[in-house]
């Protein structure tokens, strides 16, 4: 079968070819997510041999964390404009060679340069992935399948990223969490023209002013949230950051509404499930991100906890999480979106308020498995269904600029929760008294509290604009992948 040109019906691709696609694109996909923490744990051991003062060490976050999340609408795009597999290709060489840069660094300006092209590289990656399965996967079961797998890709990397980053700081270097993405991106760069077909090139001029503003707008906006959960919401620079992406993305959204091929397509909100569907993958990581980072927080700081046995501490949210998304493409056919999402997210609220009753002394099986058991749930029903509804009928010409738009919206999602929960923790522990682990669960308990709100505007939001509705597979889609 020729994988170039036009890529056949999805109906007419075997189960096997079919398998191998989504094996490939969620390895690529998988790639990424690890890397969203892989590096965390070997903070320590970086800032000790490039002497990194303790304020520039955050930077090896925000570097990829800037680029990444300013990136995705311009990658997205792109994928649209010059192919897909090609530019999925380009994204992961771009993340393999930055990583072999960023562990070969040997001073800090190296390694923060390299982070930033890593963010690039995921940014024209991650869009991609997701919008190869919308065009190889018919929409019904198979689709249904390929996405839940895709779902619960993201959760299962940030937990394997914590023990992987552990083993490989505890056993060899800190430089091996960034070199361990090159034999995988190379790998993978290899099996994309075996395997994935190409997309077809839309013609068209590209949005370049669209494509500006966006771009300069969203890195603001993130730049603006990293520095409010630094130095808090008085921030000279928050303030500045914060107006100039209120100017740039007001511009963004009038040159949209002009551009001939835009780069975010706004009718993409005209259908009202994609739009509220849009609006729960905004919600739904801004309780759920900063709620990983407390729980990291307590049971480094207040259990004790090594870095490699928290990682593992996560694993009964991963393994819940991903025997859930394999159920859900059945339940998704049987009863619709809407009853899976709204279960999911009431699930998280519940997770969150029971988190909020967090106190002083209580252990990991106490206070922190019933919770975690409950977010591995929730988010297995609620996100696969979410991206279903955004990607449901889309244009094949624009599932790329739906999917970049996807996962913007969940990029700022759970960096504005985690500034927003920072700063509830702050002002909680501003005034706590006794021992720091008294005064670190007294905050996190308020964080998990405002969590809680955060998922239940979430499920407010998702029961006004997700209407019922369940998929009619067409003949011949309900053969299982």
């Amino acid at each position: 079968m020729s994988t170039t040109g036009a890529p056949p019906h999805p109906a007419a691709e075997s189960a096997t070819r079919l398998r191998a696609v989504l094996l490939v694109v969620v390895t690529a996909y998988l790639m990424v997510g690890v890397d969203s923490t892989v590096v965390n744990v070997a903070l320590p051991d970086i800032q000790h041999d490039l002497g990194f003062s303790p304020t520039g060490l955050s930077w090896v976050l925000n570097a990829y964390t800037l680029a990444f999340g300013g990136s995705l609408l311009l990658g997205g795009r792109t994928g649209d404009l010059l192919g897909r597999r090609r530019t999925l290709t380009v994204g992961v060489l771009l993340f393999a060679g930055s990583s072999l840069l960023g562990g070969l660094a040997t001073g800090d300006g190296g390694l923060l340069a390299a982070r930033a092209l890593q963010g690039v590289g995921a940014a024209l990656t991650a869009p991609s992935t997701l919008a190869l399965i919308t065009t190889h996967f018919p929409e019904g079961p198979r689709r249904h399948h390929a996405l839940g797998v895709y779902s619960s890709t993201a959760g299962i990397g940030a937990s394997v990223g914590l023990v992987l980053g552990g083993m490989l700081t505890a056993w060899a270097s800190w430089r091996w969490a960034l070199l361990i993405n090159v034999p995988i991106g190379l790998a993978v760069a290899l099996a994309l023209p075996r395997v994935v077909t190409e997309t077809p090139r839309h013609a068209g001029r590209f949005d370049a002013a669209g494509a500006l503003t966006g771009t300069a707008g969203t890195t603001s906006l993130v730049y603006a949230f990293i520095r409010v959960s630094e130095e808090g919401w008085s921030d000279g620079r928050a303030s500045a950051g914060f107006g100039l992406a209120v100017v740039l993305l007001t511009g963004f959204a009038l040159v949209e509404a002009r551009a001939p091929q835009p780069i975010m397509p706004l009718r993409l909100f005209t259908d009202r499930d994609r739009a509220g569907a849009y609006a729960g993958v905004l919600l739904l990581p801004a309780g759920m991100f900063g709620a990983f980072y407390f729980l990291t927080l307590l049971c480094q700081q207040a259990l004790g906890y090594s870095p490699l046995r928290t990682g593992f501490a996560f694993l009964p949210m991963t393994v819940v999480m991903f025997t859930t998304v394999r159920c859900v493409p059945r339940l998704l056919a049987r009863y619709g979106a809407r009853p899976l999402v709204l279960t999911g997210m009431a699930l998280l609220a519940g997770a969150g308020a029971w988190l909020w009753r967090l106190r002083p002394g209580d252990g990991y099986a106490t206070a922190l498995l019933g919770p975690l058991v409950l977010l591995g749930l929730g988010i297995g029903l609620a996100l696969m269904p979410l991206n279903a509804t955004i990607l449901a009928k889309i244009r094949p010409q624009e599932a790329g600029a739906a999917s970049g738009l996807l996962q913007t919206l969940q990029w700022i999602g759970g960096t504005v929760g985690l500034s927003a929960l920072v700063t509830v923790y702050g002002t909680a522990t501003r005034e706590a008294t006794g021992t720091p682990a008294e005064i670190l669960a007294h905050g996190a308990s308020r964080a998990f509290g405002a969590a809680a709100l955060i998922a239940l505007a979430a499920l407010l939001t998702a029961a006004v604009a997700i209407r019922a509705r369940r998929d009619a597979p067409t003949a011949g889609q309900n053969s299982a992948l």
